[in-house]
C-alpha cells in the first residue's frame, strides 16, 4: 500500500512528548518487529522507585522481578528511527511541516485532507485516513466527534535540570496532601521533574518568576534533592505545563476515517500511559487495515476493519483510565477517607501485607489490560 504520513513538525524535537515505555508499550514495538532498533535507542531502565511522604522517604517498590522495567527512552530518536524504518519501503513517504487544516468529504466519506506546508496549501487524498494527530485533534474537531469526558482536578508542570541524581537508574515519588513530584532520570542526562498541581494553579505559579517558582517547590522536597536543584535554579525557570485531559469519543471512527491514541482518547499522564496505549492502538490498526486494504476490499468492508479496531482497543482504554482516576481522586479530595489512605501507617501496611493484591491491581498499567491481537 501507499502510505504518506503527515507531520505537523519539522523536527521531532519541537514538541514535549511522553517518554516512559512501559512493557505493554515495549511489546508493541517488539510486535512491529522493532525490538532490536529500540535497544540501539539511548535509554534507561528504572530499577526502582523510591517513596517520600513529604521529606520521608516511606518506601521503595523495586522492578528487578519484572521481566521487561518502565523505561525512559526521549521520543526523538525513536520516531527518528520509526520513519527511517518505514522509509526503507519504496511506498512511504513521510511529509514534514505539514499541518491538516480541514477534511475533504465526498458523498458522505472522507477522501483526504487540505493542509498546509512548506510549499504552500495542497490537498492530500486517500483511500483511508488515520488521524493521530493528538489530544488536539483536528480531524476530531472536524468531524464534530461527540466526546464523554472524565473531569480532572490536576494538571502537570514539567521542567528538567542538568546532571544526575542518585545513582542515575532510581526515581522517586513525592507527595503530601495537594501535591505529587515525579523525579526519574533521563538518559540524555538530565532530571525530568513533573510537579502535579491542582488544575488552574499555574498562573500563579507562572507569575513568581524562576525564584519564587523554586522556592513554592521547596517546602515540599526532601533535602538532598533540594541541594542538588538549587544550583540549577536558573534551568527551572521555563517550566511546560501539560493542561490534562482525560476524554474518548463514542465513535472513533466516521466512513473513511480513523481516530486512534490521543485524538480517539486522550490519557491522563498518570501511570504514563499515552505513548504505550497509543502504540497498541496502532498495532491493532496495521492487523485489520492491513488485512482489508491488501485485499482490495472495498470501502464498506475498509470501515468494517476500522471498526474493529475500535471494539478490541476500547475495553483496555477504558479499563486504563478508569485506573488512572484513583490516585488524582485521593489527593485532591480532602475526605477522612483520603485523608486515612495517604497516611504514613496505610502506605506502610500496604507495602507489608498489601502488596500483592496492589501489583496485580495495577499490572494493566505496566503490562496492559488485554491481549493484542494474535494475529498482528
Amino acid at each position: 500500500m501507499n502510505v504518506t504520513l503527515l507531520e505537523r513538525q519539522t523536527d521531532f524535537g519541537r514538541e514535549f512528548r511522553g517518554e516512559m515505555l512501559m512493557p505493554s508499550g515495549i511489546a508493541a514495538l517488539e510486535r512491529a518487529g522493532l525490538g532490536e532498533q529500540v535497544k540501539r535507542l539511548p535509554q534507561t531502565a528504572i530499577a526502582a522507585v523510591e517513596i517520600f511522604r513529604g521529606t520521608k522517604k516511606i518506601a521503595q517498590i523495586p522492578f528487578f522481578s519484572l521481566p521487561v522495567a518502565p523505561t525512559v527512552v526521549p521520543q526523538p530518536p525513536m520516531l527518528e528511527m520509526i520513519t527511517a524504518e518505514a522509509a526503507k519501503f519504496p511506498n512511504f513517504k513521510l511529509e514534514r511541516g505539514t499541518t491538516v487544516r480541514d477534511l475533504i468529504s465526498e458523498s458522505g466519506r472522507v477522501v483526504g485532507v487540505r493542509a498546509d506546508t512548506v510549499h504552500g496549501p495542497r490537498e492530500f487524498r486517500a483511500d483511508f485516513l488515520v488521524a493521530t494527530d493528538g489530544r488536539t485533534s483536528v480531524v476530531r474537531k472536524r468531524l464534530g466527534a461527540a466526546v464523554d469526558r472524565i473531569e480532572q482536578r490536576f494538571d502537570v508542570v514539567w521542567t528538567h535540570v542538568p546532571g544526575e541524581f542518585l545513582d542515575s537508574r532510581t526515581a522517586q515519588f513525592v507527595f503530601c496532601r495537594g501535591h505529587l513530584f515525579i523525579i526519574y532520570p533521563s538518559p540524555e542526562g538530565h532530571l525530568q521533574i513533573g510537579w502535579i498541581i491542582q488544575k488552574g494553579h499555574f498562573g500563579e505559579l507562572r507569575s513568581l518568576g524562576g525564584e519564587g517558582w523554586f522556592a513554592a517547590m521547596t517546602p515540599f522536597l526532601p533535602r538532598d534533592l533540594i541541594e542538588f536543584l538549587s544550583p540549577n535554579r536558573e534551568a527551572m525557570a521555563h517550566p511546560v505545563l501539560l493542561d490534562v485531559v482525560c476524554d474518548r469519543l463514542r465513535d472513533w471512527m466516521a466512513p473513511g476515517v480513523l481516530l486512534i491514541g490521543d485524538a480517539a482518547h486522550p490519557m491522563s499522564p498518570v501511570g504514563a500511559q499515552g505513548i504505550n496505549i497509543a502504540m497498541r492502538d496502532a498495532i491493532v490498526t496495521a492487523a485489520h487495515l492491513g488485512r482489508a486494504m491488501s485485499d482490495n476490499a472495498p470501502a464498506e468492508k475498509i470501515d468494517t476493519a476500522a471498526r474493529a479496531v475500535e471494539s478490541e482497543r476500547a475495553p483496555e482504554v477504558v479499563r486504563i483510565q478508569e485506573l488512572q482516576q484513583l490516585g488524582p481522586r485521593l489527593m485532591f479530595t480532602d475526605t477522612l477517607y483520603s485523608r486515612a489512605m495517604m497516611s504514613a501507617p496505610f502506605v506502610w501496611f500496604a507495602k507489608n501485607f498489601l502488596s500483592g493484591i496492589l501489583i496485580r491491581r495495577l499490572s494493566p498499567m505496566l503490562n496492559g489490560a488485554t491481549d493484542l491481537n494474535p494475529e498482528a
